[in-house]
């Protein structure tokens, strides 16, 4: 079963290029990974009478997963493994899928693998 994840990476004091430049390299990372397929978050129409790009256009992530039966697990796995190898200031990666959203920082391994059983626990079929 295919699903797909919707991800958004942040950090703190980042103005759209860095984003984006960061977004590069873990887009770049992901797709040595065993998914269908990891492109940008397609492009939103920004609303009237605004200015701008919106923020998931510049850091957002689309993974589709495909067949493999450990795809989410790999992902926020090699998510984690990012956010911990790329020092600098504070980074969020939002980890979307149907709705249930996962938010990996750059908090205490501990505490991530808490929040990383219960997210896949939740998940059977798609980790």
């Amino acid at each position: 079963m295919d699903s797909e994840l919707r991800l958004l990476l942040e950090e703190d004091g980042a103005d759209a290029e860095r984003v984006d430049t960061l977004t590069g390299h873990l887009r770049r990372e992901l797709a040595q990974l065993d998914v269908e397929a990891v492109r940008p978050l397609p492009a939103r129409e920004a609303p009237p009478a605004t200015r701008g790009l919106d923020a998931a256009t510049v850091g957002g992530i689309l993974v589709t997963l495909g067949p493999a039966d450990n795809g989410v697990a790999a992902v926020v796995t090699a998510i984690r493994g990012w956010l911990a190898r790329t020092p600098g200031p504070a980074r969020t990666v939002r980890v979307e899928l149907g709705g249930d959203v996962l938010e990996l920082s750059q908090a205490s391994a501990d505490q991530q693998d808490r929040l990383v059983e219960l997210f896949l626990s939740r998940h059977p079929t798609a980790s």
